[in-house]
This record gives structure tokens, C-alpha cells and sequence, in this order.
């Protein structure tokens, strides 16, 4: 029987206990920074050689799934009740609405260093030290609303220029493109501000401080604004009837992407699972 995925909005005060002690247990147990690395090792963008399944194409969403339903499984093997739940920053929009409180994932970092002081992942708390990442900190950070270059959340509006393309992803199949589903809603753009950084991407933005780069798991909204970006594939799928996953074959050898996206029955590293086989998973979760 499938599970519910809920809102982080409406947890109730029991729900927040558990996914939080066990996301500490996790952490505890070095399970959660393997989940940070696995992260990093798959951060390639367009100009990298070789193959990309996370980020800048169209296996970004699939990627993403497979990596939550993980970590989901690893929760629920510390607490079977457990599931994750999603944040909707198109209406929790403030820096103290949900997700952040101080019985959930705390809020702001302070003004001189972005360090986190509230909540269960404040390091002075002693449950959690950044041990993998791309900079020397030992503490979490962020940067709720990006004040020195201030872009705001996404609007709903925003979302929905994403989910009323009829098509899933078009070639080039990078960051470049302009039409598409993925690339929509994954949020690569041209010029500056709200024009470069646009749905999924400026979430991140919005947040600062660790989810600015490829070490973004070590703040636990990543799963939350995740969850949320995977239900708006959810949504699209039963938008647009019958609209699949593209690339459905691989690009030929005279086409720059040949060997460097997944079409739709090839695996995405590491896991031995395809685009095809992740696109219902009714039979696991819903959201509520």
C-alpha cells in the first residue's frame, strides 16, 4: 500500500519529531554524509566531459527520485513511519513560516558567518557537523532570502509556465534550452537575477548559504524542496496524458550529447534502475 507524502505545513507535532530524530540517527550513523557525497560525485554540468544524470538534463528528475526514494528508505528503516514531507514555496514564502521553526529544520543563519543557531541542525546542538562538502565549515549555513542579491521564491505563476509544456524535455537536452518541461522547472537561464536563476534553481538561491552548490544535501531542506519538485512531475504526468520521458533513444554518435544524457530505458548510475521504470510510482508513494 503506498504512503503519503504531506505537506511540511501540516505535520503535526509527532510527524516533525520523528523525521527529525530520524534524520539525526542517520547522521549519527554516517549514512546521511554518504548521501552528501553521492550528491557530489553526480554535480556535472554542461561543459564537463563524459556522462551527466543529475543536473543540466533530462534525467534530472528521475535522478532526483531515485536519490529521495533512498534516503526515504533509509528513514523508514530507522522509523517505518517516517516519510518526507514537501515544502510549497509558492505559499510558505517567509523566513519563519514552515519549514522553518525550531521543531523542524530551524531558521536563519545569523548575519556574520550564516551560521544556523536554531533548530535540531544547529551545530551547537552537537547532532550536526558538516563533514563532507566543498568548504572547511563544520556548521550549516544559510542565507533565507539572499538579501545582498535579493531574487525571491517562485510564484506559482512562475511554476506554471513549467507545467503547461506539453513536452518533456527537447534537444539539446542541456541547460540551454528554452522549451520543455525539465528545463523549466529545472531553472537554467540566461542574463541575471530572476532571468538566470528560475524555479528549482532559485530555490536554492533563495536559501543560500550550503544549498548554493553541490554539497546542497547537508541542509535537510533539500529533501523538502525536492519532494516539492517531484510532485510538480507528478502534477505535469497527469496534465499531459501520455507525455513520456524523452530522449527516448540515445543520441546518435554524431550528436554532442551521444554518451553524455540517459534516454529513457538506459540506466541511471548508480543505480540500477531507468527513467522508464521511475515515472509511476503510485504503487510507493502519493502525495497528500
Amino acid at each position: 500500500m503506498a504512503y503519503v507524502r504531506k505537506d511540511a505545513a501540516t505535520l503535526t507535532r509527532a510527524e516533525k519529531r520523528r523525521f527529525v530524530k530520524a534524520l539525526l540517527e542517520l547522521k549519527r550513523r554516517g549514512e546521511y554524509d554518504e548521501f552528501v557525497r553521492l550528491h557530489i560525485a553526480h554535480f556535472a554540468s554542461d561543459g564537463e566531459h563524459g556522462l551527466r544524470t543529475a543536473h543540466m538534463a533530462p534525467s534530472f528528475l528521475p535522478w532526483h527520485r531515485q536519490f529521495l526514494l533512498e534516503l526515504e528508505r533509509a528513514l523508514r528503516r530507522v522509523d517505518s513511519s517516517v516519510t518526507l514531507p514537501y515544502w510549497d514555496w509558492t505559499r510558505d514564502r517567509t523566513t519563519t513560516s514552515a519549514p522553518w521553526t525550531a521543531d523542524l529544520l530551524g531558521g536563519n543563519g545569523r548575519r556574520s558567518d550564516r551560521q544556523v543557531m536554531t533548530g535540531p541542525f544547529a551545530y551547537r546542538e552537537g547532532d550536526w557537523t558538516i563533514k563532507v562538502g566543498v568548504t572547511d565549515e563544520k556548521f550549516l549555513t544559510r542565507d533565507l532570502g539572499s538579501p545582498r542579491a535579493p531574487a525571491g521564491l517562485p510564484t506559482k505563476r512562475e511554476l506554471e509556465w513549467a507545467l503547461k509544456e506539453p513536452t518533456y524535455d527537447v534537444a539539446p537536452w542541456d541547460s540551454t534550452v528554452t522549451r520543455g518541461f525539465r528545463g523549466r522547472l529545472e531553472g537554467w537561464g540566461s542574463g541575471r537575477g530572476k532571468a538566470s536563476w528560475r524555479n528549482h534553481n532559485r530555490v536554492h538561491r533563495w536559501v543560500g548559504g550550503a544549498m548554493l552548490g553541490a554539497a546542497s544535501v547537508n541542509d535537510p531542506v533539500f529533501w523538502l524542496h525536492h519532494a516539492f519538485i517531484d510532485l510538480q512531475w507528478y502534477r505535469w504526468q497527469r496534465r499531459h496524458r501520455g507525455a513520456r520521458y524523452l530522449p527516448a533513444t540515445p543520441p546518435g554518435p554524431d550528436d554532442e550529447q551521444h554518451g553524455r544524457i540517459v534516454a529513457r530505458h538506459q540506466k541511471l548510475p548508480p543505480w540500477d534502475v531507468s527513467p522508464d521504470e521511475l515515472e509511476d510510482v503510485g504503487r510507493i508513494y502519493r502525495y497528500g
